[in-house]
């Protein structure tokens, strides 16, 4: 789906909230289409703002639990993390632009 690194209930800790720059993260399941939709604007977004901002995905359908410690009850989920606090959240699938929005005076 996207160049965004996949991430688990094992790795979660080390690639997001201990991370040395803001990540988004995107919730997602293989079968939901506006995930697939959003797909290419992360892509997008992670080569504008390569070593800037982090793009990881938490697929939902094989990290239950973890989707479960962030109360994600619909997708895409997208959270913004900075200094290892979760510190926006936005659902649905959302233009390039306000994705965008969601952390780009972060940077």
């Amino acid at each position: 789906m996207s160049k965004a690194l996949e991430v688990s209930a094992a790795t979660f800790a080390a690639e997001v909230e201990q991370a040395t720059v803001p990540v988004l993260v995107d919730f997602w399941a293989e079968w939901c289409m506006p995930c697939r939709m959003i797909a290419p604007h992360i892509d997008d977004l992670s080569n504008t703002y390569a070593g800037k901002i982090k793009f990881v995905k938490v697929n939902v359908d094989n990290e239950p639990n973890l989707a479960g410690r962030f109360d994600i009850v619909s997708i895409p989920t997208m959270m913004v993390f900075h200094n290892g606090q979760m510190v926006r959240q936005r659902v649905g699938g959302l233009p390039k632009h306000e994705i965008e929005n969601m952390f780009k005076d972060l940077v």
